[in-house]
């Protein structure tokens, strides 16, 4: 759905300044693409919360959804393109490294800022009721969901990493029930595979957690969750630092949920040598 068709769809419930908003969104979206709220609401004579509440009233979690929306609408660059520009932009002086880890701190920070409490807790019991889970993400989405199905096969059992490239997924899918949950990552551009799949596990009636970049990505459709992931550019590049984050809270959560079942899982771990596997690092002198 384009942002002409949200605020269509929303103008009648619209304070006055929040239509004044409206239509300058739809005149001049390059503002919205370019300012932060405080910025775009003192441009047009009007608050940084009407800007918020608008944002709000169209089902962005905050202002930062509605805005990379827009970007992705009305500037057509590819990610990569977007990527490269804003690391061009950071001075390339002896702190570069820390400019651009200081931006992925802030993107971690917008991301746990608009995770809802409520969704999260859902998601982690119903992760944790699941006799089976199940993790998908291909191309730039596959590192992802490939250590997030590790971790969470540390926690409990019966964990599977979806392989479309390897197995039959038709049949994988078949083994889905209600019982079962389902984590999709998909993130821009968005693959078609990646939704046509999702679509036929929501015929088998399983949960599905969605991660993405934007709450109105396609994956949305499908989702009974969908956990939106800040980046300041379309590239899933960016995205990375937070969506390692925030997986890094769902396994956490699931750990503090499963406490008895992990330790039991860490003890039957500590029973098999791996002295064949791991070389035991020295000591700096």
């Amino acid at each position: 759905m384009v942002i002409l068709d949200l605020i269509s769809q929303h103008f009648t419930k619209m304070s006055k300044s929040q239509k004044k908003v409206a239509n300058y969104v739809l005149e001049h979206p390059n503002d919205i693409a370019l300012y932060s709220a405080a910025e775009f609401g003192s441009k047009i004579g009007i608050s940084e919360s009407t800007v918020i509440r608008f944002s709000n009233l169209l089902g962005f979690s905050g202002y930062t959804e509605l805005q990379k929306l827009v970007r992705e609408q009305f500037f057509k660059e590819s990610s990569l393109t977007s990527y490269q520009q804003s690391k061009m932009d950071i001075p390339k002086d002896i702190s570069f490294h820390k400019q651009v880890m200081e931006q992925d701190r802030e993107s971690i920070l917008a991301t746990m800022n608009q995770i809802d409490d409520v969704a999260y807790q859902a998601a982690i019991q119903r992760l944790s009721n699941a006799k089976s889970v199940y993790v998908l993400g291909l191309r730039s989405s596959y590192p992802a969901a490939n250590w997030l199905s590790f971790s969470l096969g540390l926690v409990k059992e019966n964990v599977h990493f979806i392989r479309p490239e390897t197995e039959d997924v038709i049949r994988t899918i078949t083994q889905m029930d209600e019982h079962s949950v389902v984590i999709i990552i998909s993130f821009h551009r968005y693959l078609k595979e990646t939704i046509q799949i999702a679509g036929l596990i929501r015929n088998q009636n399983s949960y599905i957690i969605g991660i993405s970049d934007s709450i109105l990505a396609p994956i949305h459709a499908y989702s009974d969750i969908l956990f939106p992931i800040y980046a300041a550019n379309k590239s899933t590049l960016d995205a990375v630092s937070p969506l390692f984050s925030f997986m890094n809270a769902i396994v956490a959560g699931l750990i503090v949920e499963q406490k008895e079942n992990f330790m039991k899982r860490q003890a039957l771990y500590e029973t098999i040598s791996g002295h064949f596997l791991f070389e035991e690092g020295k000591n700096p002198l």
